[in-house]
């Protein structure tokens, strides 16, 4: 009976760690002038309740693949510069932050306000690139609480996503 109390001791902190894992899909159109439209599946699996995670865009022949970070009061500014990689630091040639071209991303210590906002950097194996900016619908459930935004490629072409609401 002893091995059976401490076997449930060691299983019940794993069953916890395994119910905190979070997926999600999405779909998308990839679009360019005069080429037709393009559909793209997204997925995305978080440890953190939808804060933060893994995200993967399957686009017609090539896959991209990286994190992805929820804008919350505890974001720390330092957090989010691997997404500036291969980009200009804080997207400030992509207006997201404040709405228009320039306008710079929280370079404090600390993001004190509650945005709603998703961003990502995600990268093909042909050293592609991906930049992703999304708006949550509910911001307190995470990802999995929906979503819609878009995608630019390195190559300039644009993608639109949406993630249902799980």
């Amino acid at each position: 009976m002893k091995s059976a109390k401490w076997l449930a001791v060691l299983l019940l902190p794993l069953a916890a760690l395994t119910a905190c894992t979070t997926t999600g899909i999405g779909g998308g159109q990839l679009s360019a002038a005069g080429v037709s439209d393009e559909a793209v599946s997204f997925s995305w699996k978080s440890t953190d309740g939808g804060i933060s995670g893994s995200m993967q865009a399957v686009l017609p022949g090539q896959t991209f693949a990286g994190r992805f970070f929820q804008i919350t009061q505890q974001t720390r500014a330092d957090m989010l510069n691997p997404l500036w990689t291969h980009w200009r630091s804080g997207w400030y040639d992509w207006p997201y932050w404040g709405g228009h071209i320039g306008a710079p991303y929280p370079t404090t210590q600390f993001i004190t306000h509650y945005s709603g906002k998703v961003v990502a950097t995600l990268e093909a194996p042909d050293q592609q690139r991906m930049r992703c900016r999304f708006h949550l619908v509910e911001p307190a459930h995470g990802m999995a609480g929906g979503g819609e935004g878009e995608c630019q490629l390195s190559a300039g072409r644009m993608v639109r996503a949406t993630f249902p609401a799980k």
